[in-house]
């Protein structure tokens, strides 16, 4: 995965191979040691590469681990087609919980959305390298729901703005369960949960 674009510098060109060794070293760290245990140095060394290595890519640890994340989730999460909306959600549900559900992954997550509180640089790096391009997930989703004919066709230009809110609510509702209310995401959560968002709540109370 590609460091962020205005760290990118003239001369030998960059080793994919180094990059993921790094970002897996990152994961791998994070998972041990958690977050105030995380060093670039560690890092560095876990990989295999020199410290300038890792520090001509990533200035900080949140950035790094912002990119270790992300190159985990577009790894892992996938809409595999379950024959339905509300299948199709129900499965995406239950893999982004056993995501979530990884040391590496929720240390990191946690810890750089609370370091995000006081850093807009950090926030817009998690949008990007994060949600946005997780929202492609959505986008497939909802084509495959139209072509099903279970929703309408987009009148002219999709909306952007229905995508971020069906991954608000998903992504919401996991990461809220998970790390706050203690709960488990099983098979019956994740079905209720995607029966909710495509029947509506009367329909839920109804049951």
């Amino acid at each position: 995965m590609p460091g962020p674009p205005n760290r990118r510098r003239a001369g030998r060109p960059r080793s994919a191979r180094a990059d993921r060794a790094i970002l897996a070293a990152a994961r791998e760290a994070l998972a041990e040691l958690g977050w105030s245990g995380l060093a670039l140095g560690d890092v560095a060394a876990r990989a295999g590469v020199a410290k300038t290595t890792l520090y001509r890519r990533w200035a900080g640890k949140n950035e790094l681990a912002v990119d270790a994340l992300a190159a985990l989730f577009d790894e892992q999460l996938e809409l595999p087609d379950c024959g339905s909306l509300e299948a199709d959600i129900g499965g995406a549900v239950l893999r982004f919980a056993v995501l979530l559900d990884r040391p590496e992954t929720r240390t990191a997550l946690m810890a750089v959305v609370a370091e995000a509180g006081q850093d807009e640089a950090l926030r817009l790096r998690i949008r990007e390298a994060l949600v946005d391009r997780q929202k492609k997930l959505v986008r497939l989703g909802r084509e495959r729901a139209q072509r099903r004919g279970e929703m309408p066709p987009d009148e002219g230009v999709p909306d952007p703005a229905l995508d971020d809110l069906i991954f608000d609510v998903v992504a919401g509702a996991v990461v809220h369960r998970m790390t706050v209310s203690s709960g488990t995401v099983d098979p019956a959560w994740a079905a209720r949960l995607a029966r909710l968002l495509v029947h509506g709540l009367a329909h839920e109370h109804a049951r």
